[in-house]
C-alpha cells in the first residue's frame, strides 16, 4: 500500500521563512501555499474512496457539494460536512485539484464519510445566507443518511477561515437551528475567524463588511462567540502559529468561553511552524498529528 506524501524540506523550508511575515501579503502567502501543496497532495493517497461530484442541495450554483464516500468503515458511519473559506466574499470547494479535496480524501480514507461543500458568497447573499445554506446541507445529510450509511446522530461540521464563522454561526447560534435543533454531534473550528471585526489590522475588513454591512454595532451580535453556552456543541478548536491576523486571537477566545461555559476546556491545537493555510494542505500527507485528533474526536462524539 501507498505512504502518504510527506511534506519536503524545501516546502518547510519555505513556510518557516514566510511564516513570521505571513501578515505582509495574506492573500499573496495563501496562493502560493495553496500551489506548494497541491504539488505535494497530487501523490496523496485516494484509494478506496468513492467520488460523487456536484451534489446539489439548492437551485444556486454555490449550492452543491462533493460527496466522498469511504470502502471501509462500519455500517452506521460518521459524516463530516467541511466549509471552505476564503474571506466571504471569495474561494470555493475546489481551490485547486486537490485543495479543498484532501481534507475529505483525508477523513474517507479513515471510514468517516466526507461532504465538500459550497455556498453561496457576498455581495450576491449577505449575513445570514451563508449560514442557511450549511443549515440546508446538514439536513440534506440526516434526511439522507440511510442511503450514506451514516448514522444522523454522529454528523459532524468542520470550518476554515471564513467557513468557520459559517460553521460556527450556525452551530452555536439558537436563531439559526430547526424546531429539532442543530442535529450535530461536534464542530471543528480550524483557524477560524469566529469573531467579526472590520478592524484596521485586519486585511479583509472590506470583505467582512461586504457580508455583514458596514454598521459594526452589530458584529458582537453576529459572532459565533458570543452564542456559546454551556450546551454548546462538543468543540474541537486548531490554529497555527503564522496566521492570517486576529484569527488566532479568536481561536484563544473560543476556547475561552467554551472553558468557562462548561467548566472544562475544549481540545485545542496550536500548529507550530504551521500557517493559515497550510494547517489545512496538511490533511492526507505524512504530517498526521492534527488529522488523528480530530479523528479522535470524531469517534467518540455522537448528538444525545
Amino acid at each position: 500500500m501507498a505512504s502518504p506524501p510527506n511534506i519536503p524540506d524545501e516546502l518547510r523550508n519555505l513556510m518557516a521563512q514566510i511564516g513570521p511575515k505571513w501578515a505582509a501579503d495574506t492573500r499573496g502567502h495563501v496562493r502560493l501555499m495553496i500551489e506548494k501543496f497541491s504539488e505535494v497532495l497530487a501523490a496523496s493517497m485516494k484509494e478506496g474512496v468513492t467520488l460523487e461530484s456536484n451534489v446539489s442541495y439548492g437551485s444556486h450554483e454555490r449550492q452543491a457539494f462533493d460527496l466522498f464516500n469511504p470502502a471501509i468503515g462500519e455500517t452506521a458511519r460518521p459524516a463530516l460536512i467541511f466549509v471552505h473559506g476564503g474571506a466571504f466574499t471569495d474561494g470555493s470547494r475546489n481551490r485547486s485539484p486537490e485543495i479543498y479535496a484532501n481534507v475529505l480524501y483525508y477523513f474517507a480514507r479513515h471510514g468517516i464519510v466526507g461532504i465538500n461543500t459550497g455556498y453561496r458568497l457576498a455581495p450576491d447573499a449577505r449575513y445570514p445566507e451563508a449560514t442557511r445554506d450549511i443549515a440546508a446541507v446538514v439536513k440534506w445529510v440526516r434526511d439522507n443518511a440511510r442511503r450514506l450509511n451514516v448514522d444522523p446522530n454522529r454528523v459532524f461540521l468542520m470550518g476554515h477561515s471564513a467557513g468557520a464563522a459559517h460553521v460556527g454561526s450556525y452551530a452555536y447560534d439558537k436563531r439559526h437551528h430547526s424546531s429539532a435543533g442543530h442535529g450535530l454531534a461536534g464542530l471543528l473550528i480550524i483557524s477560524g475567524r469566529v469573531r467579526i471585526d472590520n478592524r484596521s489590522d485586519n486585511p479583509n475588513a472590506r470583505r467582512v463588511e461586504e457580508y455583514y454591512g458596514r454598521d459594526d454595532t452589530i458584529y458582537d451580535d453576529v459572532s459565533p462567540v458570543s452564542h456559546v453556552d454551556r450546551d454548546s456543541v462538543p468543540t474541537l478548536i486548531a490554529t497555527a502559529e503564522f496566521e492570517n491576523p486576529l484569527i488566532d486571537v479568536y481561536c484563544f477566545e473560543l476556547a475561552y468561553r467554551l472553558a468557562a461555559a462548561k467548566g472544562r476546556a475544549p481540545p485545542f491545537f496550536w500548529l507550530k511552524g504551521h500557517n493559515h493555510t497550510s494547517i489545512i494542505g496538511q490533511f492526507n500527507t505524512s504530517e498526521d498529528f492534527l488529522g488523528q485528533a480530530c479523528r479522535e474526536f470524531i469517534f467518540t462524539e455522537r448528538m444525545i
